[in-house]
């Protein structure tokens, strides 16, 4: 199957990319690089030294010898969109090519509307695209858990039953974003609903999770495809972003109360649900959503964890709550549904001492590459 990743440069699209190719897939990737752009406008950098895309690739062509074609443009750009498509002639396209940071979308006026335009016009001109030259081919949508915030009744997947004076009905499950971040996706979700109903296109909405980890088979078997592993108050996820303070000694930072409680699951977990969804497409005009996640942990259950991790390691870790510059519940019900991936074949990694024991070392070696300036969140949801 020939399957096109978009945002194919970054974190998540990297990993799945190497990970279809070694699987067999003829694979694609499309991405305008502006990841590393934003990197050099916000001055930081992966705590990973990554080569470039060229060098990537090249890499992995002379150690597997197959073959990822390259296609360096944006998708805001409709006719080098509908070319490269026409170029490649995708049977799947998995799009993981957005801005995909809240903070980032919170700094200003100016980030909030280039967050929006790059995410939401990107995916439309994809519809377009698809709709136009390959109205069959599946479309795997990188969606994400917090277009649902964080409700006081159960979070199910994609849709919810209600029944309403007396009549019933299963609608898309209410949204509540809390970021324009969150919002463009939430658009990108409508717009794909929407595309599937009136045009008979076929799409997999994965609402994921917070993704943690560096290493899978494929980007550990040469330091030259080694993944990104982003720290910083910007692009740094939790856990992620607790294990590297945790190797340089610095106060974990947790936002406020800390019970803030989120869905996780490992970067290898990540890729293979790509595939499932793949392997298994949606039918002609059907538009599913599955919650990609296999565990869910509160910021201080996280925080407790590296610190317990660290310890053994020889660390002195201590946790600091410090003011919470987003504007979210800090303690709340919260129960996801994650059953269709786990229906399709997956079989998770859940957090382990092994996993923290291979993300702390990872931020102990590198450790010289950390700047601490980037640690202390900077972007205040309050004031824009």
């Amino acid at each position: 199957m020939k399957v096109l990743v978009i945002g194919g440069d970054g974190y998540c699209g990297w990993a799945t990319a190497l990970y279809l190719s070694n699987r067999g897939y003829d694979v694609g990737i499309l991405d305008s690089l502006v990841r590393r752009h934003w990197d050099l406008e916000l001055g930081v950098e992966t705590l990973t030294p990554i080569s470039s895309i060229h060098q990537r690739i090249q890499k992995w062509q002379k150690l597997t010898g197959k073959q990822i074609d390259l296609f360096v443009g944006d998708i805001n750009n409709y006719d080098f969109l509908q070319k490269s498509l026409r170029e490649f002639q995708p049977e799947a396209v998995v799009h993981f090519g957005e801005q995909r940071s809240a903070p980032f979308s919170m700094i200003d006026r100016e980030h909030a509307v280039l967050t929006q335009t790059n995410n939401v016009i990107g995916n439309l001109n994809l519809l377009y695209a698809l709709r136009d030259d390959f109205p069959d081919c599946h479309l795997v949508k990188l969606g994400t858990m917090g277009e649902y915030g964080t409700p006081n009744i159960d979070i199910e997947e994609g849709y919810i039953t209600i029944e309403h004076n007396g009549r019933t009905d299963t609608l898309p499950y209410p949204k509540q974003p809390g970021s324009f971040y969150h919002l463009s996706k939430v658009h990108d979700s409508h717009n794909i609903q929407f595309a599937c109903k009136v045009w008979g296109l076929r799409a997999t909405d994965l609402n994921q999770g917070v993704v943690y980890g560096v290493l899978t088979e494929e980007t550990g078997m040469d330091e030259m495809l080694i993944n990104r592993l982003d720290y910083d108050a910007i692009y740094g996820t939790a856990l992620n972003r607790f294990c590297i303070q945790a190797a340089i000694g610095h106060p974990l930072t947790v936002y406020g109360k800390g019970g803030q409680t989120r869905t996780f699951l490992d970067i290898r977990d990540t890729i293979r649900c790509v595939e499932l969804a793949i392997s298994t497409p949606a039918k002609s005009g059907e538009f599913r959503v599955f919650n990609q996640f296999t565990e869910m942990f509160s910021i201080n259950d996280l925080a407790l964890k590296v610190k317990q991790a660290g310890i053994a390691l020889g660390l002195d870790v201590e946790i600091n709550t410090i003011d919470n510059p987003r504007v979210e519940a800090e303690e709340h019900y919260f129960n996801a549904k994650n059953t269709n991936l786990l229906n399709l074949g997956l079989q998770p990694h859940f957090l382990s001492d092994s996993l923290l024991d291979s993300l702390l070392n990872f931020a102990i070696k590198y450790q010289h590459r950390i700047d601490r300036a980037h640690i202390l969140p900077k972007v205040n949801w309050k004031r824009l």
